[in-house]
Protein backbone atom coordinates (compact mmCIF):
# COMPACT_ATOMS: atom_id res chain seq x y z
CA UNK A 1 0.00 0.00 0.00
CA UNK A 2 1.38 3.06 -0.85
CA UNK A 3 1.81 6.39 1.71
CA UNK A 4 -0.89 8.16 -0.05
CA UNK A 5 -3.39 4.98 0.83
CA UNK A 6 -2.06 4.16 3.87
CA UNK A 7 -2.76 8.10 5.57
CA UNK A 8 -5.41 8.74 2.95
CA UNK A 9 -7.59 5.10 4.53
CA UNK A 10 -6.94 6.81 7.83
CA UNK A 11 -8.25 10.16 7.90
CA UNK A 12 -11.14 8.44 5.67
CA UNK A 13 -11.72 5.90 8.56
CA UNK A 14 -11.56 8.83 11.10
CA UNK A 15 -13.68 10.98 9.52
CA UNK A 16 -16.35 7.97 9.13
CA UNK A 17 -16.04 7.00 12.76
CA UNK A 18 -15.71 11.08 13.99
CA UNK A 19 -12.43 10.63 15.74
CA UNK A 20 -9.23 12.04 15.74
CA UNK A 21 -5.86 10.94 14.77
CA UNK A 22 -2.17 11.79 15.68
CA UNK A 23 -0.60 14.28 13.38
CA UNK A 24 0.74 12.59 10.37
CA UNK A 25 4.00 14.56 10.39
CA UNK A 26 4.94 13.55 13.62
CA UNK A 27 4.70 9.70 13.06
CA UNK A 28 6.27 10.05 9.58
CA UNK A 29 8.50 13.16 9.00
CA UNK A 30 9.65 12.65 5.58
CA UNK A 31 6.02 13.65 4.42
CA UNK A 32 6.36 16.42 2.22
CA UNK A 33 3.78 18.99 0.74
CA UNK A 34 3.40 16.79 -2.41
CA UNK A 35 2.75 14.04 -0.67
CA UNK A 36 0.12 15.22 1.24
CA UNK A 37 -1.83 16.24 -1.66
CA UNK A 38 -1.46 13.04 -3.03
CA UNK A 39 -3.24 11.70 0.53
CA UNK A 40 -5.83 14.23 -0.02
CA UNK A 41 -7.04 12.91 -3.46
CA UNK A 42 -6.82 9.45 -1.82
CA UNK A 43 -9.15 10.75 0.79
CA UNK A 44 -11.35 12.13 -1.51
CA UNK A 45 -11.37 8.81 -3.66
CA UNK A 46 -12.96 7.21 -0.76
CA UNK A 47 -15.56 9.75 -0.56
CA UNK A 48 -16.53 9.71 -4.08
CA UNK A 49 -16.63 5.90 -3.50
CA UNK A 50 -19.35 6.26 -1.18
CA UNK A 51 -21.68 8.11 -3.92
CA UNK A 52 -20.42 11.88 -3.16
CA UNK A 53 -19.52 14.09 -5.48
CA UNK A 54 -17.32 17.10 -5.68
CA UNK A 55 -19.16 20.47 -6.24
CA UNK A 56 -15.93 22.64 -5.34
CA UNK A 57 -13.17 23.50 -3.74
CA UNK A 58 -11.90 25.49 -0.97
CA UNK A 59 -9.27 27.70 0.07
CA UNK A 60 -7.68 27.17 3.33
CA UNK A 61 -5.51 29.58 5.67
CA UNK A 62 -5.24 32.58 3.73
CA UNK A 63 -5.46 35.01 6.20
CA UNK A 64 -2.90 36.22 8.56
CA UNK A 65 -5.32 35.92 11.32
CA UNK A 66 -6.14 32.11 10.60
CA UNK A 67 -2.36 31.52 10.15
CA UNK A 68 -1.42 33.17 13.38
CA UNK A 69 -3.97 30.84 15.11
CA UNK A 70 -2.72 27.46 13.53
CA UNK A 71 0.79 28.25 12.97
CA UNK A 72 0.04 27.27 9.25
CA UNK A 73 1.79 30.19 7.16
CA UNK A 74 0.79 29.13 3.87
CA UNK A 75 -2.20 28.75 1.96
CA UNK A 76 -3.75 25.59 1.02
CA UNK A 77 -6.62 23.99 -0.79
CA UNK A 78 -9.30 21.08 -0.57
CA UNK A 79 -12.35 19.94 -2.15
CA UNK A 80 -15.92 20.20 -1.15
CA UNK A 81 -18.51 17.51 -1.91
CA UNK A 82 -22.18 17.59 -1.72
CA UNK A 83 -22.67 15.82 1.04
CA UNK A 84 -20.68 18.52 2.92
CA UNK A 85 -22.86 21.08 1.65
CA UNK A 86 -25.45 22.51 4.44
CA UNK A 87 -29.16 22.51 2.38
CA UNK A 88 -29.84 25.99 0.33
CA UNK A 89 -33.35 25.62 2.37
CA UNK A 90 -32.06 25.24 5.78
CA UNK A 91 -29.18 26.63 8.15
CA UNK A 92 -28.88 23.78 10.27
CA UNK A 93 -25.47 22.12 10.77
CA UNK A 94 -25.57 18.45 11.91
CA UNK A 95 -23.27 19.07 15.36
CA UNK A 96 -23.38 15.15 15.71
CA UNK A 97 -21.22 14.45 12.11
CA UNK A 98 -18.57 16.95 13.22
CA UNK A 99 -15.78 16.27 15.52
CA UNK A 100 -14.35 19.68 16.57
CA UNK A 101 -15.75 22.40 14.66
CA UNK A 102 -14.76 25.51 14.34
CA UNK A 103 -16.89 28.57 11.66
CA UNK A 104 -15.23 31.21 9.63
CA UNK A 105 -16.88 33.72 7.62
CA UNK A 106 -16.22 33.76 4.05
CA UNK A 107 -17.23 35.07 0.72
CA UNK A 108 -17.77 31.83 -1.36
CA UNK A 109 -17.38 32.33 -5.43
CA UNK A 110 -19.93 30.21 -8.02
CA UNK A 111 -18.24 29.73 -11.41
CA UNK A 112 -20.13 30.44 -14.67
CA UNK A 113 -16.96 29.18 -16.41
CA UNK A 114 -14.23 27.32 -15.81
CA UNK A 115 -10.77 28.04 -14.97
CA UNK A 116 -7.65 26.11 -15.57
CA UNK A 117 -4.04 27.68 -14.30
CA UNK A 118 -1.28 28.67 -14.78
CA UNK A 119 -1.47 32.34 -15.78
CA UNK A 120 -5.01 32.78 -14.41
CA UNK A 121 -5.49 36.45 -12.76
CA UNK A 122 -8.29 38.16 -10.70
CA UNK A 123 -9.82 39.64 -13.58
CA UNK A 124 -9.94 35.84 -14.84
CA UNK A 125 -11.75 35.17 -12.42
CA UNK A 126 -13.99 38.05 -12.22
CA UNK A 127 -15.21 37.22 -15.68
CA UNK A 128 -15.77 33.42 -15.00
CA UNK A 129 -17.82 34.16 -11.74
CA UNK A 130 -21.27 34.11 -12.01
CA UNK A 131 -22.11 35.45 -8.36
CA UNK A 132 -20.67 35.64 -4.90
CA UNK A 133 -22.75 34.82 -1.75
CA UNK A 134 -21.84 35.46 1.81
CA UNK A 135 -21.05 31.92 3.09
CA UNK A 136 -19.96 29.93 6.65
CA UNK A 137 -17.04 27.25 6.22
CA UNK A 138 -17.40 25.20 9.43
CA UNK A 139 -14.17 23.29 9.29
CA UNK A 140 -13.07 20.41 11.38
CA UNK A 141 -9.83 18.69 11.78
CA UNK A 142 -9.67 15.27 11.62
CA UNK A 143 -6.04 15.70 13.60
CA UNK A 144 -5.99 15.77 17.67
CA UNK A 145 -6.65 19.07 19.11
CA UNK A 146 -6.17 20.66 15.78
CA UNK A 147 -2.38 20.08 16.31
CA UNK A 148 -1.74 20.62 12.38
CA UNK A 149 0.79 21.69 10.20
CA UNK A 150 0.44 22.50 6.74
CA UNK A 151 1.37 18.79 5.78
CA UNK A 152 -1.28 17.67 8.23
CA UNK A 153 -4.27 20.24 7.04
CA UNK A 154 -3.15 19.64 3.66
CA UNK A 155 -3.50 15.99 3.91
CA UNK A 156 -6.92 16.56 5.76
CA UNK A 157 -8.67 18.19 2.91
CA UNK A 158 -7.62 21.58 4.30
CA UNK A 159 -9.13 20.91 7.33
CA UNK A 160 -12.49 20.82 5.33
CA UNK A 161 -15.78 19.87 7.47
CA UNK A 162 -19.25 21.60 5.73
CA UNK A 163 -20.79 24.76 4.02
CA UNK A 164 -23.52 26.79 4.29
CA UNK A 165 -24.24 29.56 1.83
CA UNK A 166 -26.66 32.54 2.32
CA UNK A 167 -29.47 33.17 0.17
CA UNK A 168 -28.22 36.18 -2.22
CA UNK A 169 -25.98 36.08 -4.89
CA UNK A 170 -24.20 39.31 -5.79
CA UNK A 171 -22.26 40.32 -8.39
CA UNK A 172 -18.94 40.82 -8.03
CA UNK A 173 -17.68 43.09 -10.93
CA UNK A 174 -19.97 45.51 -9.16
CA UNK A 175 -18.34 45.08 -5.85
CA UNK A 176 -15.33 46.67 -4.32
CA UNK A 177 -14.43 42.75 -3.30
CA UNK A 178 -11.49 44.10 -1.21
CA UNK A 179 -13.64 46.36 0.95
CA UNK A 180 -16.59 44.34 1.15
CA UNK A 181 -16.88 44.59 5.13
CA UNK A 182 -18.05 40.99 7.47
CA UNK A 183 -19.69 41.23 11.21
CA UNK A 184 -19.77 37.70 12.76
CA UNK A 185 -22.16 37.73 15.96
CA UNK A 186 -22.20 34.29 18.03
CA UNK A 187 -25.34 33.64 19.68
CA UNK A 188 -26.61 37.48 19.58
CA UNK A 189 -23.33 38.90 20.34
CA UNK A 190 -20.37 40.65 18.27
CA UNK A 191 -17.84 38.43 17.71
CA UNK A 192 -15.30 39.33 15.28
CA UNK A 193 -15.16 41.48 11.80
CA UNK A 194 -12.85 41.30 8.78
CA UNK A 195 -12.64 42.78 4.89
CA UNK A 196 -12.21 41.60 1.93
CA UNK A 197 -8.52 42.19 1.67
CA UNK A 198 -7.79 40.24 4.71
CA UNK A 199 -7.32 37.03 2.11
CA UNK A 200 -4.23 37.51 -0.55
CA UNK A 201 -5.19 41.38 -0.69
CA UNK A 202 -8.52 40.40 -2.33
CA UNK A 203 -10.85 37.40 -2.49
CA UNK A 204 -10.54 36.93 -6.37
CA UNK A 205 -6.84 36.91 -6.43
CA UNK A 206 -7.07 33.98 -3.69
CA UNK A 207 -9.27 32.38 -6.32
CA UNK A 208 -6.95 32.86 -8.74
CA UNK A 209 -4.07 31.64 -6.75
CA UNK A 210 -6.01 28.74 -6.06
CA UNK A 211 -6.76 28.08 -10.02
CA UNK A 212 -2.90 28.30 -10.33
CA UNK A 213 -1.89 26.22 -7.99
CA UNK A 214 -4.72 23.12 -8.76
CA UNK A 215 -3.34 23.68 -12.43
CA UNK A 216 -0.26 22.63 -11.34
CA UNK A 217 -1.64 19.27 -9.96
CA UNK A 218 -3.97 18.72 -13.30
CA UNK A 219 -7.08 20.27 -11.28
CA UNK A 220 -9.26 22.51 -13.04
CA UNK A 221 -11.92 24.72 -11.04
CA UNK A 222 -14.78 24.03 -12.88
CA UNK A 223 -18.51 25.64 -14.24
CA UNK A 224 -20.88 25.19 -11.24
CA UNK A 225 -18.18 25.31 -9.16
CA UNK A 226 -18.64 27.19 -5.46
CA UNK A 227 -15.21 28.13 -4.92
CA UNK A 228 -15.16 28.77 -0.83
CA UNK A 229 -11.58 31.83 -0.85
CA UNK A 230 -11.09 32.14 2.86
CA UNK A 231 -12.01 33.20 6.28
CA UNK A 232 -11.84 37.05 6.82
CA UNK A 233 -11.99 36.43 10.71
CA UNK A 234 -10.17 34.46 12.80
CA UNK A 235 -11.81 30.84 13.55
CA UNK A 236 -14.42 30.21 16.51
CA UNK A 237 -15.06 26.88 18.00
CA UNK A 238 -18.69 25.79 17.75
CA UNK A 239 -20.87 23.40 19.68
CA UNK A 240 -24.39 22.27 19.80
CA UNK A 241 -26.68 25.17 20.24
CA UNK A 242 -24.62 27.78 18.86
CA UNK A 243 -25.45 30.20 16.43
CA UNK A 244 -23.99 32.16 14.35
CA UNK A 245 -24.16 34.88 11.98
CA UNK A 246 -22.63 36.85 9.41
CA UNK A 247 -23.42 40.52 7.77
CA UNK A 248 -21.78 40.73 4.40
CA UNK A 249 -21.61 44.70 3.49
CA UNK A 250 -19.98 47.78 1.90
CA UNK A 251 -19.79 50.16 4.50
CA UNK A 252 -23.02 51.63 3.11
CA UNK A 253 -25.29 48.89 2.77
CA UNK A 254 -25.88 45.16 3.85
CA UNK A 255 -25.55 43.52 0.86
CA UNK A 256 -25.76 39.53 2.88
CA UNK A 257 -25.68 37.32 5.30
CA UNK A 258 -25.59 34.05 6.38
CA UNK A 259 -26.52 31.61 9.85
CA UNK A 260 -25.22 28.78 11.21
CA UNK A 261 -27.19 27.15 13.60
CA UNK A 262 -25.40 24.35 15.42
CA UNK A 263 -27.97 21.35 16.60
Amino acid sequence: MSIAETWGRELYEALRARCTIAPLIARDGALTIDDAYAISLDFLSRRLKDGERVVGKKIGVTSKAVQDMLGVHQPDFGFLTDAMQVADDTIDVDTYGLIQPRAEAEIAFILKAPLKGPGVTAADVLAATEAIAPCFEIVDSRITDWKIGIVDTVADNASCGVFVLGKERLDPRALDLPNLHVAVAKNGSPLSEGYGHAVQGDPAQAVAWLANTLGAHGVTLDAGDIILSGSLVPLEPAVNGDIFEMILGDGRRTLGHCVARFV
